[in-house]
């Protein structure tokens, strides 16, 4: 009988909880760590309605170049191309810019990858159209590739589009 309670009373505390997943999303960088904070300006995992304005907050160790790609779905595309920034936090848009970026559909998850190079790149990583998680991280490694290790880094945070 008291086991009986036990287990009653530990069912309908239990019942109680919700258990969050949060898929692991992060990326093995360089190990350079030149990337320090990367997230969207509401936090890591924030959400946004459809038309709300996003902006992203990067911070780095040393003065580079920083491309951001989105994946939303399955359509992937470029943000920010090789634009220089100094050491310290940078927000995109930047003022300079003169645009903002809103959310559109598909509503739900949209992956923002950070990609820096302490030399000017002498690519540009354009992606449009649909990509799969493999084709997108093998977009990323290539176009990283020709930079030495301890020059590059890659970081990545996400947000719910609802």
């Amino acid at each position: 009988m008291r086991t009986a309670l036990l287990l009653g009373t530990l069912a309908l505390g239990l019942s109680a909880c919700s258990v969050t997943v949060r898929p692991n999303l992060g990326l093995q960088g360089s190990g350079s760590n030149l990337i320090t904070s990367l997230r969207p300006d509401r936090g890591e995992g924030s959400t946004y309605a459809v038309g709300e304005s996003v902006r992203f907050v990067v911070s780095t160790r040393a003065a580079g170049y920083v491309t951001l790609i989105a994946l939303q779905g399955s359509e992937a595309s470029t943000i920010v191309r090789n634009v220089y920034v100094p050491a310290g936090t940078t927000v995109f848009p930047r003022a300079q810019d003169g645009v903002t970026y809103n959310v559109s559909t598909p509503r739900g998850l949209q992956r923002v990858r950070a990609i820096f190079t302490r030399v000017r790149p002498t690519s540009d990583l354009v992606l449009r159209g649909t990509y799969d998680e493999g084709r997108w991280n093998a977009t990323s490694t290539a176009y990283l590739q020709p930079y030495a290790v301890q020059d590059r880094d890659v970081q990545e945070t996400y947000l719910y589009i609802r």
